[in-house]
């Protein structure tokens, strides 16, 4: 079973116009396993699996993307595409942060 995403549109300031993301999910289980197609690509587009799992009482996440040529991963790091994972982890990190305070865990 798949369900499509027809996504945001999202800005960033070092991109010079908005970004649309959209693609198919194809395994999405709760607490455990998400896994999509990024179409916005076309062909080229990677599958994107991300697992969650416990370790020490704390929330291991795995990111995992699968490209369908080498000549297509090649192609996202020479776009810089594939560099945009430690600025989504850091400002995961920022919410994470804001909501343990508002929990009054920090």
């Amino acid at each position: 079973m798949s369900w499509m995403m027809n996504g945001p549109v999202f800005s960033h300031p070092a991109a010079p116009e908005p970004m649309a993301f959209f693609g198919t999910y194809l395994d999405v289980t709760p607490h455990t396993r998400l896994s999509w197609t990024n179409e916005e690509s076309g062909d080229a587009g990677q599958v994107t699996t991300v697992t969650f799992g416990d370790r020490h009482c704390q929330t291991r996440l795995v990111v995992h993307d699968r490209y369908p040529s080498k000549e297509a991963l090649d192609e996202a790091i020479a776009s810089g595409s594939t560099g945009a994972l430690p600025e989504q982890f850091e400002q995961l990190d920022e919410l994470l942060a804001t909501l343990d305070a508002r929990a009054g865990k920090a």
